[in-house]
């Protein structure tokens, strides 16, 4: 029986002799023995400024465009809605998409690092279910999270919120106060900027 290729979508939106996006391969390997799972949330300035929550799970980076970016405040409910699975290696892209383009705009990584399930099931199972919770640990964001899926058919939608755990912290704004790439320390206005230069 063949297996569907989950990258399928990711490839059909792409051109990649324009784009410098990774063409990437869906990894059956999995995760070596003892290695922790690496999420990545990437800055995207697109038609509109969002953030991008990427997981590592079964060989791919499970994807949310989260427009608010995530918060640190357990009150906030972030809108975040599923995008199709990406490649692991896009997991360090930061650079330009280019003009017509399917999703056009500077992309930096925001905040990265590993994470690990809090669910006592897989994580696939607990995304495919609905309802996944996470702890993070980022350079900039920490903690437990709650993915959870509400709505249904055309009105599905799944919201990120923050857990009520010793990072939280209602008064903290990472967002808004750390703006920069956590690989090269810039601003997605200084790497336009430096785009255009170039």
């Amino acid at each position: 029986m063949e297996t569907k290729d989950p990258l399928a979508e990711y490839r059909s939106k792409r051109n990649f002799s324009r784009t410098r996006e990774p063409r990437g391969t869906a990894s059956s390997q999995g995760l070596q023995q003892g290695a922790q799972p690496r999420f990545v949330i990437q800055k995207h300035k697109a038609s509109t400024l969002h953030y991008d929550l990427r997981l590592e799970v079964d060989g791919v980076l499970k994807s949310w465009a989260v427009p608010k970016g995530p918060s640190t405040n357990p009150r906030d409910k972030r809108l975040a809605v599923p995008t199709e699975d990406h490649p692991i290696d896009y997991i360090d892209f930061e650079g330009t998409i280019p003009e017509n383009e399917y999703g056009a705009g500077t992309v930096l990584v925001w905040d990265r690092g590993h994470y690990r399930n809090l669910k006592d099931k897989p994580i696939a199972q607990a995304i495919e279910e609905g309802q996944a919770e996470i702890w993070l640990e980022g350079e900039k964001v920490q903690g437990g999270y709650a993915l959870v899926r509400t709505g249904t058919g055309n009105d599905v939608r799944w919201l990120l919120i923050k857990m009520k755990d010793e990072k939280a912290d209602a008064r903290r704004n990472p967002v808004s106060t750390e703006p920069a790439s956590v690989i090269t320390g810039h601003t997605i206005e200084q790497m336009e900027t430096s785009t255009q230069e170039g």
